[in-house]
This record gives structure tokens, sequence and C-alpha cells, in this order.
């Protein structure tokens, strides 16, 4: 374990902070709390919002589980459309900013997450001015998202700028820590030096998930599945998601009185979803919104089979992070995507599950009814997706990565400052 020096600060910048109210800002949680119980003075700026209430106001101030918060007042006019989302993220970035360069003073490393995007250029004028290590912590590649998703694309000359700039940021950072081989070879084909790029990959907390029978899901027993095979998508469906293959293939499934199709979360993508299958008429598809953390394992546990999804045009912008609970469930992946991209051949090599074109959806039926029909190999599965978890992808490990790369950024920032 990495030896934490005397004294290590640690403030984090990101728009939402909200410990067990739902699952959408775990990964942040989780390290901010897990490097507080190791002896590191963790700070986190962000709003007074929920992801999926813009109207809540969380305190101002708090001091949660060793973690100090502070909380800024910005617009509220929440992700349902982009015009108040530009909005919300204009303000954010001014009242982070102000708030950063008060708090920055007493800290010896700056972490810039990746909502709203392009916070790593704030991160880099305040740790600039704060003579402070800054590590950029990226979840997704923005603007590079926007344009490939076609969502109100940005004029070219605004991007390419937007992209030089934020470049920049990540090139005069300590480090970029990046979710995987494709977004750390993409970054470095722009010219961000690849000495600056370091992989480490998320996690599931392995405390908070077990692998359960689904036999012993209180979820699945509520909602009278018992007998049923349960397909399951848990977490945001957004616009990087392709939902028009899932739904073709529930529509080819809706004369099968077995198979059921359970959609927990929000997201963009869900609430569409949602209004597709009551047009349709699919009530084999089950929507339910985001579950308590407390509940997660359970919630998981509901499901005979995982869907993780990703469009081939985003593969080394994003990496969908709802694998590694769904590892930690102990269940079988099927993955909507590149069939040649970076989690497709995770789940190949690993022979955890298996991958679907998108707009396959007679694919994916097939994939369905294979996995439907065959327990034991989806018990081989499950069992095969909790150990490759345990190996590789438990918050025990990667909380040992972020403590080794906080002290060594810190250290090299005292040489070169």
């Amino acid at each position: 374990m990495a030896v934490v020096p005397q004294r290590l600060r640690v403030l984090f910048v990101n728009r939402y902070y909200a410990p067990d109210l739902s699952a959408s800002s775990q990964m942040l949680t989780d390290l901010a709390e897990g490097l507080a119980s190791s002896g590191v003075e963790v700070s986190v700026v962000c709003s007074r919002q929920l992801y999926e209430d813009p109207a809540a106001a969380l305190p101002a101030q708090q001091v949660i589980r060793g973690v100090r918060v502070w909380r800024v007042r910005t617009a509220r006019f929440g992700r349902a459309n982009l015009a108040g989302r530009a909005l919300d993220y204009a303000t954010f970035y001014l009242a982070a900013t102000a708030a950063l360069l008060r708090h920055a003073r007493d800290c010896d490393v700056l972490i810039a997450k990746t909502d709203p995007p392009l916070l790593s250029l704030i991160g880099s004028f305040v740790a600039r001015r704060r003579r402070v290590a800054h590590i950029n912590w990226l979840q997704d590649v923005f603007p590079e998202i926007a344009s490939r998703l076609a969502v109100a694309p940005l004029p070219r000359q605004l991007e390419s700028r937007l992209a030089a700039w934020r470049d920049r940021s990540l090139a005069s950072a300590e480090t970029n820590v990046v979710l995987g081989t494709r977004m750390r070879d993409y970054l470095a084909a722009r010219g961000v030096p690849r000495q600056r790029l370091t992989i480490s990959e998320n996690w599931a907390n392995e405390e908070s998930i077990e692998r359960r029978a689904v036999t012993a899901s209180a979820l699945r027993h509520g909602l009278a599945l018992d007998g049923r095979f349960v397909v399951c998508y848990s977490g945001n469906l957004g616009r990087a998601h392709d939902v028009q293959t899932l739904l073709a293939a529930a529509q080819a499934l809706r004369a099968d009185p077995r198979t059921v199709f359970l959609l927990i979360g929000g997201g963009a993508n869900m609430r569409t979803l949602e209004r597709a299958a009551r047009q349709a008429g699919l009530t084999q598809m089950r929507f339910l919104p985001y579950q308590p953390r407390a509940q997660l394992s359970d919630s998981l546990a509901a499901a005979d089979v995982h869907l993780v999804m990703l469009l081939p045009q985003l593969e080394g912008l994003i990496v969908p992070s709802k694998l590694y609970g769904v590892l930690a469930a102990g269940r079988p992946v099927i993955f909507i995507g590149d069939p040649d991209g970076e989690l497709a051949q995770l789940i190949r090599d690993s022979e955890i599950g298996s991958t679907v074109a998108c707009g396959d959806a007679d694919g994916l039926c097939r994939a369905l009814r294979a996995l439907r029909e065959d327990p034991a190999g989806r018990e081989r599965m499950g069992m095969r997706a909790r150990a490759l978890f345990e190996e590789r992808y438990t918050l025990a490990r990667s909380l040992e990565r972020w403590r080794s790369l906080l002290i060594e950024a810190a250290a090299r920032h005292r040489v070169t400052a």
C-alpha cells in the first residue's frame, strides 16, 4: 500500500456530489471517501443540485464521512433541453472558478472531472494561479462527443478551438487519468504527451455489490419476476447509447412471455425508450427510477443478464462504467456496440458474454435466447465475471492506484514549482 504523506490535501471539482442518493455520482463518492479514510484531506467543489433534480437545494457546506463539500449556486434548468443545460454549465463554470480560487490555497492537488465538459480549462487556470498540482480525470472527451452524436453540433471552427484549448490544458497537467487504451491513444495522437496520460479504469465497490442468486433479489420478487428471464439495463441511458436495437429486439420478442426487459435509471434515451415502449404496447418492458445505492446489489441481482451499450463512433471517447457493477454482481454481459471495440474485446477474451453490433436486433434476440436456454452457461459466465472483477476492478485496487498517483503528482509538482 502506498504510504500517504503526513499531510496530503486533495480538492475535486465536479458538478454533482450527493452520496447515498443514487449511483450517478458513485465514482467520485467512492474515491473521495476512500481517500479520506486513508488519511488524505479531501474536499469537493460542486453544485447544489442533484443529477435528476435540478430544483434540489443541497446545503452550501457539509462534511460527509470525512469529505468537506462546498456547493455553489448555479442556474437550475436541468438536463431536459440543451439551452438550459448550457446556462447551467456557464453559471457553474463561473461560480466554481471563484470557489476553487478560494479553496485551492489549502490543497496540494486539484482534480478536475469532466462534468460539465472542459473543466480541465478551469482546473489548469486555477492550478497555475494557486501553484498546485493539477490532475484531470477524464470520464469522456468533449467537444468530440457532441459532434459525433450530431446533437446541436458546434461550428467547426469553434469545435477546433475548444479542442485545442482542452489539449493544452491536458498537456499542462501533472497527469490525465483516462479510462482505457483507446482514450489514451486518441489524446496522444492529438499531441498530449503520452507520459502525461495514465490509464486507471473505473471500478465498483466490492463491499457494496456482492454476487447473489437471482432468487435472493427482493426487487425481482417484488416485481413478480420469479421464473422469468430478466434482461436488465441499469444506469444512465443517454444519447451515447443505442436504444433502437434494444427496442426492435423487444418488439421481436413481445410474444415470448418468459422474457422481461427491466430498465432501471434515467437519461434522455430512457425517457424516449419508455414512451416508445408504451406506444407500442410492449408490456414486457418495465421501467424503474434510479435505485438507492444501498439497494444496488439487490437490483443488479434481479437480472439474469445485463446489457451495456455504446455507439461505435464514441469508442475511445467514453467507457461505460456500468460494466464494473455488472461484473461485481457476477452476471453475463451483452454489449451492444462496436464488435471490434475495447469492451467487446474484453468480453470475448474473458468469456463473460457476447457482443451485438448496433442495428442487429436479430443478433440480440439470438444472444438472449441462447443465454435463456443455457442456465449452466450463464452461471459459468457469471463466475468468470466476478473473478475478473476481483482481479482488476475493485475499489480497493483503484484506491491504491490513486493514492500512488496523487503522491507522485504532488511530489513532482513540489520539485518543479
